[in-house]
Order: structure tokens, then sequence, then C-alpha cells
């Protein structure tokens, strides 16, 4: 019989191949099972409103903004570099009244910018009673 003793010794050795298929498979899994959230683009419409058309009042001051960011006061055209000389118009508008009721009838293509603008100007002007017209649906 041919005994070794201790003169050579084999080194253990580790087998990853069964551990690299589990963690594939792991991978695969968390993968699948993930759920990925898409940002799109928000479709807003503006909204439209059944009530009946309000009455004119004598304390309610008309605003109008086009879509390529004109304004009328009262059917007036008016031109105005900052918040503060368009709060002025308002204020001349209101004809002394102290809380008119503002109206705003803003295109449906009117930036967001030029509406935040008039309710700015309104607050500056001290004019608390804001509202904004609809078109009837049909």
């Amino acid at each position: 019989m041919n005994f070794r003793r201790g003169s050579f010794r084999e080194e253990p050795e580790i087998n990853l191949v069964p551990f690299i298929d589990i963690l594939i498979v792991i991978v695969i899994f968390l993968a699948v099972t993930t759920t990925y959230s898409k940002y799109a683009e928000l479709k807003i419409n503006l909204p439209t409103a059944d009530a009946n058309q309000a009455e004119q009042l004598p304390d309610q001051i008309d605003v109008a903004v086009s879509s390529d960011g004109q304004y009328m006061i009262n059917r007036n055209r008016i031109v105005f570099t900052t918040n503060t000389a368009f709060a002025a118009e308002l204020q001349a508008a209101s004809g002394g009244n102290p809380d008119p009721v503002i109206v705003i009838s803003a295109d449906a293509n009117a930036s967001h910018q030029s509406v935040i603008s008039v309710m700015e100007a309104a607050r500056m002007a001290g004019f608390g009673r804001i509202t904004f017209t609809t078109q009837q649906t049909q």
C-alpha cells in the first residue's frame, strides 16, 4: 500500500458556477417584477361650466388676457412693464372702490405667467376677490 503522508495536499476549491447561476436568476426575477414609471406630458383641458352667466356688477373689473400676452382692462388696451404699473392701472379702473371683483378672462392659449401677472397685480393693489370666466359647454 502506498500511503502518502503530508507530502502532497490538494487545496479545496470552491465552485462558483452554481452561485453565479443563482445570482443571475435573482437579477432576472427583480428585473421582471420591478415596475417602471413613465413620465408623460400632461394633457390639460380647460374647464367649462354649465352655470348661467353672471350679471355685470358695478364693482367688477374685467381683465382680458390674449394668447399673445396683450391685456385689456374694461375693454381698454393697456401696456405695462412691471406688475406695480399694472396694479396702478387696476386701482385707477376701480374708481375708488376698495374691494372690486377682478374677473379674469384669459384665452385658452394664454401663458400661465400672463394670468399669474394679473393675479399678482391684483394682490399688490389690495384686491382679494378674483374670479375666472369659462365658456359654456355646447
